[in-house]
């Protein structure tokens, strides 16, 4: 096809995580010639062929926005994600990928695509239903009081969640549950993924998933969410199966905490929570709902730990 002939710039970040080979790895691509990502099923074809390519969880493909589209605003970038069986459509209905949206926001900073080394500011991302996305760069303070780093925020919508009938959806699952006590059993009224809180972190912890089970029952994503342990730094703790989408376990999931947060903070009373990814990989995530505003600002680290050029 004829975008083969140019060369694009990628980085493989872990996103959510301040080491190496932690969090949730996403790769980033970003397309060179072109101000925008093309929806035809050429290029969609393309891209998706890249991400199985990688075989990163996520893949994300950036393109600057036109000058005329930014005027005065902070840098923006279209954005398209990809997994390795199909895209991450987007609607107003909050289906987004929040750790690849860190992991682009990353590469763009880190990488001195934007700004000289990286900027203070804010980047804007374009879905592709039109949706902007805000990542703002935060510098970290190191012992002492000196600049230790940064870390990024994202700026997302809040998802609802509705009560479910109880016991329908655990019934189906028993394998996966493992015994669990199950709390309460609720879906996101935005896409429909299906949450089940249970009554401690160890359990979510000793899950056995049956992804021939969860393929059953959740149509996209499963969340398992419980409380941490009392006098714990973290306030809950949540796994992800997705292998409708590709994604057998979602090693850190950023969006599901546009539901999480909102659900979370009425049940603590609180408005600033910290979240942990209970995944063999694992992840924190620091988390502040704006309710008014019906806003989640969602703050993670990132290390970058592939970079490249795509000659395809």
């Amino acid at each position: 096809m004829p975008t083969s002939a140019r060369s694009h710039r990628y980085a493989v970040v872990d996103a959510f995580t301040d080491v190496p080979f932690r969090g949730n790895p996403a790769a980033v691509c970003l397309l060179d010639g072109g101000s925008r990502i093309p929806n035809d099923a050429d290029r969609n074809q393309w891209m998706l062929a890249v991400a199985a390519e990688f075989g990163a969880p996520v893949t994300a493909f950036l393109a600057p926005a036109p000058a005329a589209d930014r005027g005065a605003k902070p840098p923006r970038f279209h954005i398209r994600w990809f997994t390795t069986v199909t895209e991450v459509h987007i609607s107003i209905a909050v289906e987004l990928c929040g750790h690849a949206t860190l992991a682009a926001a990353h590469f763009l900073l880190a990488g001195g695509v934007v700004g000289s080394g990286g900027c203070t500011g804010a980047i804007e991302f374009v879905t592709r239903s039109g949706l902007v996305l805000t990542a703002r760069r935060l510098v970290k303070v190191a012992d002492g009081g000196h600049p230790g780093g940064f870390c990024i925020e994202l700026d997302f919508p809040v998802a609802s969640v509705e009560e479910c009938a109880y016991g329908e959806v655990p019934a189906m699952m028993p394998d996966t549950l493992n015994g669990a006590t199950v709390v309460n059993v609720c879906k996101t009224s935005t896409i429909g993924d299906i949450m089940i809180e249970l009554s401690s972190s160890e359990e979510v912890a000793h899950l056995r998933p049956n992804f021939i089970e969860i393929q059953e029952c959740a149509k996209r994503a499963l969340i398992i969410t419980g409380p941490a342990p009392m006098g714990s730094q973290v306030d809950f703790v949540t796994r992800l199966f997705a292998p409708n989408l590709g994604v057998n376990e979602d090693q850190v999931c950023g969006s599901v905490h546009c539901a999480l947060a909102p659900y979370w903070a009425k049940k603590l009373g609180k408005t600033r929570l910290t979240a942990q990814m209970a995944s063999s990989r694992g992840g924190t995530l620091r988390l502040e709902l704006h309710e008014h505003a019906q806003r989640v600002r969602i703050r993670g680290e990132a290390m970058t730990v592939m970079v490249g050029t795509l000659l395809a």
